[in-house]
């Protein structure tokens, strides 16, 4: 784990470090060197561990406007380095730069969300307790405070965007938080720790540590680090939290998000723009993505009509350099990602599926690949792809087309393409998902809005305020005394 590449410092309690060890970041693309950082040692993992602690109370203690200020600074910096930053997401994620520039946009209006949040959270509510004999003259005053600490482990699919979502609402509710970024991605989180650094944050406040994963096992358990919020794959967050199970852990773990197509969504815009928005969102992120298009469940009045308009807007995607403005489809994050995901093609194929264009694979990328009949126990039906692949099926209803949304381990999001509010509404009490987008694609995502899932999908919810809140309990305070 050594390059003749200068590492990158890491960011320790807020102050620059350079590690013992040193990790190499390629890009997907072409295997070229993006960078090197600094790993840091156990006894750096403990000083960022033992400050986070010793600056809990202090910080949680920091007055709403200060937070908010810091808050500030960085969504100013991003606006001021987007180009860059978006480079850089492209150079060690493969992710197409249009992509890239989203993800920066996206992260700055989390940050602007923390802002704004940080100086109205924990106002306080007022309960009069005089309503019972008992309570006259009592009030009781609750307000919000931090458990704790929060070890932040984020993946590499956004590796901007996924790690502001777990440090902007620490850093809004007054919570230190220890961010690990993926080890495929962390540049992008490094430069997220270089705009916090030039803050007024205490130190302690935050660090940011690119730790080798089989480390994580005795960070996850520390008992000063009584939050976890995690994004990544099924069984490490699943193990995550039956390892600490006393500890208050958020998990988003992903999906194999299903987009259906009911019978009254029929006329030829409707089902271009179906296609075209599935077609696009199956694909981004190069599939990478837990809320891409993965299942496309079409009532059998529009079935033939829509899979030939699927098939030509995901051939008609733009694949190929992600450096380049005019590409739409990258690379997955590694050979063997991508590999896998042939595989499951391959696998599924075999099984009787028709493969309806895609399926091949050069190096790390594989085309965009549309699937039809493929059998219900297939991978590329049943878990969860994370590749740019497409499987879709006819039904006989909505009935039916809910049963089938649901026939799934996992319950992230779902979207439903239909005019029928009475639909709609239906479809929001029946799926077992979530959050139900009704007239696009399960991918759609407001970075204030609550997300997350059920089933294998994980537990909490994400979203600036609603991150804050898991991170954060009520305490009451009772006024006895009082002249109500």
């Amino acid at each position: 784990m050594t390059t003749a590449t200068t590492p990158r410092p890491f960011w320790l309690a807020g102050r620059a470090a350079a590690g013992e060890g040193t990790l190499e970041v390629t890009s997907p693309w072409d295997g070229a060197t993006v960078g090197a950082v600094g790993v840091p040692s156990r006894a750096q993992t403990e000083e960022a561990v033992a400050a986070a602690a010793d600056v809990a109370h202090a910080f949680a203690a920091t007055p709403a406007h200060v937070r908010a200020a810091a808050l500030d600074h960085v969504v100013r910096r991003l606006g001021e380095r987007a180009e860059e930053i978006a480079r850089l997401i492209t150079a060690e994620n493969g992710k197409p730069i249009m992509w890239a520039r989203v993800e920066v946009s996206r992260c700055v209006s989390v940050f602007r969300w923390a802002a704004d949040e940080a100086r109205r959270f924990n106002g306080g509510t007022a309960q009069r307790l005089d309503a019972d004999a008992g309570g006259t003259g009592r009030l009781a005053l609750t307000r919000r405070f931090p458990y704790g600490p929060v070890l932040g482990i984020a993946p590499f699919n956004f590796p901007l965007n996924l790690c502001a979502h777990k440090v902007a609402p620490a850093l809004a509710a007054g919570v230190p938080i220890i961010l690990k970024p993926a080890p495929a991605t962390p540049l992008s989180a490094l430069l997220l720790g270089d705009l916090l650094a030039e803050t007024d944050l205490p130190a302690g406040a935050f660090s940011v540590l690119p730790v080798p994963n089989d480390e994580m096992p005795a960070l996850v358990r520390d008992p000063r680090l009584p939050v976890i919020s995690f994004t990544g794959s099924v069984p490490v967050g699943w193990s995550i939290r039956d390892s600490v199970p006393r500890k208050r852990v958020t998990l988003e773990l992903g999906g194999n998000g299903a987009a259906v197509v009911l019978a009254d969504y029929a006329s030829d815009a409707d089902l271009d723009w179906a296609a075209r928005r599935i077609a696009t969102f199956s694909n981004y992120q190069a599939g990478q993505s837990c809320i891409s298009v993965q299942r496309v469940i079409a009532d059998a009045a529009v079935h033939d009509r829509l899979v030939p308009r699927l098939v030509t807007a995901v051939e008609g995607l733009v694949t190929g350099d992600p450096s380049d403005d005019a590409t739409e489809v990258g690379p997955l994050i590694d050979e063997n990602a991508a590999r896998r995901v042939e595989t499951w093609v391959n696998e599924a194929r075999d099984a009787g599926a028709r493969v309806l264009t895609g399926g091949t694979r050069d190096g790390a990328s594989l085309r965009p690949t549309v699937l039809d009949g493929v059998p219900r126990d297939a991978k590329v039906s049943c878990e969860e792809v994370f590749g740019p692949v497409l499987s879709v099926s006819r039904v006989e209803g909505e009935q039916e087309a809910f049963a089938a949304a649901n026939d799934s381990a996992f319950g992230l999001q779902a979207g439903l393409f239909t005019h029928d509010i009475q639909a709609a509404f239906r479809a929001h009490r029946a799926l077992e998902v979530g959050g139900v987008v009704v007239g696009d694609v399960p991918s759609y995502r407001a970075d204030q809005m609550p997300y997350g899932g059920v089933k294998d999908s994980g537990v909490g919810r994400e979203g600036v305020r609603f991150a804050m809140e898991d991170y954060t309990y009520e305490r009451v305070m009772v006024l006895t005394g009082l002249d109500l």
